[in-house]
């Protein structure tokens, strides 16, 4: 009876885990919106690529002169490393143009289709909900 108790306890504790990180996670749609592309160029404070997603935290010059740190966030690390993405790819000091969609919220924080690096470089950076990024022509 003590073993059938502590497989019960046991499984509804894994049961609550996961669905702690299903609600947890959200889909592109919920939080951003791909009507509101945004493309900002700025420095990179900090890279992290951690689950559920990689951050990147930078500050873009707004036009009065002032400093606004923005919230990035790209896709899994998974499938960041797929891409060519180490945790080494973006360091504090690099200037970075980001192209990507801003947080329904309002806040300074959007959703990355794609990164230019400093060297001209165009890396994917963006989740599997990201609209495909539009060509300039």
């Amino acid at each position: 009876m003590n073993r059938r108790l502590n497989t019960l306890v046991l499984t509804v504790l894994l049961a609550q885990l996961f669905l702690v990180r299903g609600f947890a996670h959200h889909s592109f749609a919920a939080e951003f919106d791909f009507e509101k592309p945004v493309s900002l160029k700025g420095t990179v404070v900090k890279w992290e690529m951690m689950n559920p997603h990689g951050w990147i935290t930078m500050d873009v010059a707004e036009r009065d002169g002032r400093v606004a740190q923005w919230m990035i966030e790209t896709s899994n690390p998974n499938g960041l490393m797929r891409l060519g993405w180490t945790k080494h790819s973006l360091k504090p000091g690099d200037e970075v143009t980001v192209d990507g969609f801003r947080a329904k919220d309002g806040t300074n924080t959007a959703n990355a289709s794609r990164v230019t690096l400093a060297d001209g470089r165009k890396v994917f950076a963006g989740s599997a909900g990201t609209p495909a990024p539009v060509e300039q022509k």
